[in-house]
């Protein structure tokens, strides 16, 4: 696997490998899926070999950096793509100016993923799309 991580205004990629993922593989509908936050989302998109791999979307407010939106296909899982991902969206982060934190909503099974880059639990268990999750943060000072 060689891939790549960079900023892109290729949507159409990202919405395409976000489909797969959350639509076709977790059930989430496509109304829930795509939403008014990605018109302000700088979005990152993972290639391999030029073949979209996984993605990620951070949203800035204030002086929060929300990570989301992050998946990655199940042909490249365990690659550590998925961390490499997170690690560019983060970088991402520390480079806006005024951005002291970044979170994220992580479902269940993934908080150890988020635990080992860094990321802290809090708060309560909730639903999103269906999906059990819970808010994760990681302070970028």
């Amino acid at each position: 696997m060689s891939y790549s991580i960079s900023v892109t205004s290729d949507h159409g990629a990202c919405f395409a490998l976000r489909h797969q993922v959350f639509v076709v593989e977790q059930d989430v509908s496509i109304d829930e899926e795509i939403d008014d936050l990605d018109k302000l989302a700088t979005h990152l998109l993972a290639t391999d070999n030029g073949v979209p791999t996984g993605t990620a979307r951070v949203v800035y407010q204030g002086d929060t950096a929300k990570i989301g939106r992050v998946c990655v296909l199940k042909s490249a899982r365990g690659t550590g793509l998925g961390a490499d991902l997170i690690k560019a969206a983060v970088q991402q982060s520390k480079d806006q100016p005024g951005v002291t934190k970044a979170k994220l909503g992580a479902q269940l099974h993934a908080l150890g993923f988020y635990e080992r880059l860094g990321f802290s639990v809090y708060g309560a268990v909730y639903l999103d799309a269906g999906i059990e999750h819970r808010d994760m943060v990681l302070d970028l000072r």
